[in-house]
């Protein structure tokens, strides 16, 4: 998200905000692209472009036969939507985008009218949170035209919400203190909504109070389960047999399990906590590495669980994969301790040929990892029952990547190489609670704020976004790896041994350094057939389509950084058009992309519009900082008397079809 100004409170700020916690020795992903492409290898092979590039010219590139590549080099059809800013949403041309949920909108039975001057933390548990992040669709009965839509709500931005928050002092917006019953609000706005939608007459809408429909937010009960649960370390006065929480918190990125569950990962949970541990605590080296308390929120103030100073153990039970079964509006969601604790970006999964499941995830911080975990069991499609424990069981690997171009999946099993008491791991629980430690003893390779990792069964390959890293030093530049400061990001492509999804080793290449092509010092290796709209930085969130190819989200693009806002690129992977970029929606200012997702028939595609018009004091359009009563737009209802607000929307092809093709 962008930067609150500095008048404002640090609530609801993301992973960029914060610093990074892993002071270990282990290897970055930077320093390994920079030992493996040296300028010889740089000139021979996969980054040869960019060597032409530095020494022709990015012109001369663009111009030459640029429209021949177009056509030739890409599986994409449709207008490139010009990039730029403004106080509305873009699609291509010949697409329909239609605005299906807002903040606000009635969710689950008996919601009231969205009234922002009359909030209660009553209604909000009814209503579709604030800032959506990840969705999901989950067909009824196999249908591509009536399902389930599943939606995280990651934070809150107060200052957008609630009027008479934000007062002008000497000049400047000045954000005070939240009451008790904003601070609930904020609560109930948090976790995810379950919608049913379907199509009626072209348009997708919203089946109201439907059964299924149902709010999951931070008061939801919820089951703790796998290695951890029980434990001593999380157990609270509240729950004193550490297997029953409350509630979920920072849910970004997520995922849909092959027998229709509902995953939400927790990432910025530390953000919600403040206090101090008492002195010698035996949490206070697990608490740092997560940057914890993060005292981004009042709610301390006003619940003692989220002060570290009289309910140490409470942060603990948060940093995992929660599992929901949309089909059951009863059922209790579940956190999957299995799966680790960490700052958790998404948790795609694929069947492997064995069977076995296996879900990729990231961490989200400067300087963290990547992980899958492996089920012990098999994934049943005929009895979907058999399936619902399958993540209570199973191995969690990180991975460590090599200068060669290989990888390898290291295990996080209790008992091997240094996860052993001597190293204050007594148990696999412990090894869950504390799965950065472990990472970091096994010598797991140091990323540059890993976020979505999707595997794509078309071509057997696994993607991972990695969104930017400015604190790289000056003494890792080199050739292929031209930038002190990471800003713009990079992608990077996993082929698993064998084609094997649950390998425990693989080859690795980066498919895009992103970033201005024109600017030779950035060093982006978008093909040459990518226009000056194709190009993007700070890749985030990504989906693959009916046909196997990639499209990509992003979170950072701004006036300042890139002169654009974030959107969708869809991005070749195959053939001679690799590399090769395309805009094809982008969001309102100060929004951030998330949640593309399509149904499996490729017609229909979900996208979420997060904080829109936060900032807005680097846009010409605006000039200030935005607030309640001032923001750099008023997106999606462009009401005076409207707060702006986050919503999903979806995009459709006009007279029908696959999008894109």
């Amino acid at each position: 998200m962008n930067d609150l100004t500095p008048t404002f409170p640090t609530q609801g700020l993301e992973t960029a905000e914060f610093e990074p916690t892993n002071t270990t020795a282990n290897r970055t992903m930077g320093e390994i692209i920079g030992a493996r492409f040296s300028r010889r290898a740089l000139l021979k092979g996969s980054l040869a472009v960019s060597a032409i590039a530095a020494t022709v010219g990015p012109v001369a590139l663009f111009t030459a036969d640029r429209a021949q590549a177009q056509e030739n080099g890409t599986r994409f059809l449709f207008p490139e939507v010009e990039a730029g800013i403004d106080a509305d949403h873009h699609v291509a041309e010949g697409y329909d985008v239609d605005v299906l949920l807002r903040w606000g909108d009635a969710v689950e039975a008996g919601a009231p009218e969205f009234d922002p001057a009359n909030q209660t933390a009553a209604g909000q548990a009814k209503q579709f949170g604030y800032n959506n992040d990840y969705v999901g669709y989950i067909p009824l009965e196999g249908s591509d035209e009536h399902g389930l839509l599943v939606v995280n709500h990651e934070y809150t931005n107060a200052h957008l919400m609630f009027p008479g928050l934000v007062q002008i002092v000497d000049g400047k917006p000045v954000q005070g203190d939240l009451s008790a019953e904003q601070v609930d609000i904020e609560i109930a706005a948090h976790g995810g909504s379950i919608v049913e939608i379907m199509k009626v007459d072209g348009k997708w809408q919203v089946v109201k109070d439907s059964p299924y429909n149902r709010r999951i937010t931070g008061t939801t009960p919820m089951i703790i389960t796998g290695p951890a649960a029980g434990h001593d370390r999380l157990k609270t006065s509240v729950d004193a047999t550490g297997t029953q929480a409350i509630g979920t918190l920072n849910n970004c990125a997520g995922g849909v399990t092959p027998w229709g569950t509902y995953l939400m990962a927790e990432e910025n949970f530390h953000g919600y906590f403040s206090g101090t541990l008492p002195e010698g605590h035996a949490e206070a080296a697990n608490y740092k590495r997560l940057g914890a308390p993060g005292n981004s929120y009042q709610w301390a103030g006003f619940h003692d669980r989220f002060d570290v100073a009289k309910e140490p153990n409470e942060m603990n039970r948060f940093g995992y994969i929660v599992e929901v079964d949309p089909m059951d509006p009863t059922s209790t969601p579940k956190k999957r301790t299995a799966m680790g604790r960490f700052k958790h970006e998404g948790a795609e999964s694929i069947v492997a040929a064995d069977g076995r499941v296996v879900l990729y995830t990231g961490d989200d911080e400067r300087f963290d990892y990547v992980y899958k975990f492996v089920t012990a069991g098999t994934y049943n499609p005929d009895d979907r029952a058999a399936n619902m424990d399958l993540l209570d069981e199973g191995t969690l690997y990180v991975a460590r990547f090599e200068e060669d171009g290989s990888m390898e999946w290291l295990p996080l099993v209790h008992g091997e190489g240094p996860l052993t008491a001597e190293n204050g791991f007594n148990s696999q629980a412990d090894v869950m609670i504390e799965t950065r430690r472990a990472g970091d003893l096994l010598g797991a390779t140091k990323m540059d704020r890993p976020e979505d990792v999707e595997p794509n069964a078309a071509n057997g390959k696994v993607y991972l976004m990695l969104t930017n890293n400015t604190r790289r030093t000056a003494e890792q530049i080199h050739a292929a790896n031209p930038r002190a400061s990471n800003a713009f990001g990079h992608i990077i492509e996993i082929a698993e041994e064998g084609g094997d999804f649950a390998a425990t080793k693989g080859t690795w290449e980066v498919l895009l350094k992103c970033g201005d092509p024109s600017v030779a010092e950035v060093g982006a290796t978008f093909s040459t057939a990518t226009t000056e709209n194709g190009w993007f930085g700070m890749p985030d969130n990504c989906a693959i389509d009916a046909d196997g190819r990639l499209w990509v989200s992003t979170d950072g693009n701004n006036p300042t950084d890139t002169g654009r806002t974030d959107g969708l690129w869809a991005v070749e992977t195959e053939g001679e058009g690799r590399g090769t970029s395309r805009l094809f929606y982008r969001v309102p200012v100060g929004a951030e992309m998330c949640g593309p997702v399509f149904t499996r028939n490729g017609e229909t595609l979900f996208l979420a519009v997060q904080h829109p018009g936060d900032g807005g004091e680097d846009w010409d359009g605006h000039g200030r900082p935005s607030y309640y009563e001032d923001p750099a737009t008023r997106w999606p209802d462009f009401n005076p008397n409207l707060p702006v607000r986050p919503s999903v929307v979806v995009v459709t092809k006009q007279g029908g079809g696959k999008i894109a093709v």
